[in-house]
């Protein structure tokens, strides 16, 4: 299978559940042979429920996609049979030992018992839980867990591994060694990984290419050097004291190439930062505005999720989480 060959392919793929939540909305992107492909987004965007109409388990509203050529809605066991799924919840049984877990997810694969107990003993030995085989689940760290739900995903030597929010709920330290466990799947096995995130460092560190997807859209999709590259230019960013809007003042200095206030600040975009920054400080003084914080620093992928959604990724996650806070409100309203 060569590199440019697309095991995936998406073309429109909707879901609306109850006739009027529409969380996917007519996508459309690809997925190369031995790539790491990320879907970028708040909780919410859509991105679980993706995954969930790629892997089979639940039936898209309109659209249609393969995997590995297979047809999600057509050849499901095809596509089962090739893919191996990391959930974003824990799905190990905490009353069996991890070895025990395995050999469960092997059976459900129907790979004979002759063959799983020795590729149970290499995923053990591949995510460094051999020591601790024949301990129950419910012993285990939550980094412990993450291997185990990693190495149940690999049983059945997948072609392409779907992994949910990998690291979600983990702590810096674990987080970094899941990634280097990604990282030896696409080195040492040549897989193709498909894995959706709303942590930037990590799309950043972990992917090929990305997508950006906001309210069920994918809004753009590429490496993530090319993204941070579209946005043009360095990003100044700076306060003054109290006074009059400054956007338009900001916006006739040399090389500036944008301009937005956002919370009190301004986002300025510039084609050469170190050039810029001084010119910005020089022209406001002559206006007699006091610049009290300036910083300069190349493009992030928060700055291209603001860039094309309009909100970093940290104002779109405490959207959304202050959206479930008033719908439990109102849930529970209607109950007394």
């Amino acid at each position: 299978m060569s590199e440019n060959e697309e095991v995936i392919k998406v073309e429109g793929l909707t879901k609306v559940f109850n006739h009027s939540l529409v969380a996917v909305d007519h996508i459309n992107f690809s997925v190369k042979h031995g790539e790491i492909f990320g879907f970028l987004g708040p909780n919410g965007a859509g991105k679980t429920t993706t995954i969930s109409m790629l892997i089979t388990v639940t039936k898209p509203t309109d659209g249609k996609a393969t995997v590995l050529g297979g047809d999600i809605a057509k050849q499901s066991m095809v596509v089962r049979s090739a893919i191996g799924v990391v959930p974003q919840e824990y799905t190990a049984d905490e009353d069996l030992t991890g070895y025990e877990n395995i050999l469960l997810c092997a059976d459900l694969y129907g790979i004979p018992r002759s063959v799983s107990k020795k590729r149970a003993m290499d995923l053990l030995n591949l995510v460094e839980l051999t020591g601790f085989k024949d301990k129950r689940v419910q012993t285990y760290s939550g980094g412990m867990r993450r291997r185990l739900e990693l190495a149940c995903g690999l049983i059945n030597r997948p072609k392409v591994l779907f992994l949910d929010e990998p690291t979600l709920g983990l702590d810096v330290q674990t987080r970094a060694a899941t990634w280097n466990y990604v990282k030896m799947l696409k080195k040492e096995f040549g897989m193709t990984l498909f894995l959706t995130t709303h942590y930037l460092e990590e799309a950043d560190a972990l992917c090929d290419r990305i997508a950006i997807i906001d309210h069920g859209k994918i809004v753009v999709v590429g490496s993530p050097t090319e993204l941070k590259d579209s946005l043009g230019g360095d990003i100044i960013m700076l306060s003054i004291q109290k006074g009059e809007d400054i956007t338009e003042l900001i916006s006739k200095v040399e090389h500036v190439k944008d301009v937005r206030k956002e919370n009190g600040s301004y986002i300025v975009k510039s084609s050469n930062g170190e050039l810029t920054a001084p010119l910005i400080i020089e022209a406001l003084r002559n206006k007699g505005h006091v610049v009290t914080k300036l910083s300069l620093a190349k493009p992030t992928l928060n700055d291209v999720y603001l860039q094309y959604t309009g909100k970093s990724m940290r104002d779109a996650e405490e959207s959304r989480e202050n959206v479930m806070q008033q719908r439990m409100a109102m849930r529970r309203a209607r109950t007394r």
